[in-house]
């Protein structure tokens, strides 16, 4: 498969699945959580399909497109860890949540994935779902939709 249509069925996939569990989601009060904000893609769509649910968005920086710019207030700029406790400090909040950090070197982005599981559970209702292209631990692994290849994201309700 080239790198083209690899990340096409990538992006495929990561719209098929958000929209997946917006429909999941629906009788369940709470917030949304994209991490990892890059090029804002990804934000402006869940903005789109999510139009009256908080939105934070966290990253290292804020380099997304300036059309894709989430409000000040929702924006968690840092490394992970110190801004996952910063918005757990309220308790559980977060509904739906998708984990999208990494540096593309995949044992490393499998361990942070890893380490940072933990913190992303103290921030998620029960019963909340998250939608991640990394494996992610201490939650249940649950069955996404059928357009989606079982390796090509993975979803989790916590």
């Amino acid at each position: 498969m080239s790198r083209l249509d690899s990340m096409l069925r990538r992006l495929t996939a990561q719209r098929d699945g958000l929209n997946w569990t917006v429909v999941q989601i629906s009788d369940m009060d709470g917030d949304v959580l994209d991490m990892g904000l890059g090029n804002g893609r990804t934000y402006d769509h869940l903005r789109e399909i999510l139009p009256h649910r908080r939105i934070w968005v966290m990253d290292r920086v804020l380099q997304c497109h300036p059309s894709s710019t989430p409000p000040a207030e929702d924006f968690l700029q840092g490394e992970a860890e110190p801004m996952l406790e910063k918005l757990g400090i309220d308790g559980p909040k977060i509904a739906l949540a998708h984990y999208d950090f990494g540096r593309g070197i995949k044992e490393d982005d499998v361990a942070e994935a890893a380490r940072l599981s933990p913190l992303i559970a103290r921030v998620m209702r029960p019963g909340g779902l998250l939608i991640s292209g990394q494996p992610l631990v201490g939650f249940q692994q649950i069955k996404g939709p059928e357009t989606i290849a079982p390796d090509r994201y993975l979803f989790y309700r916590a």
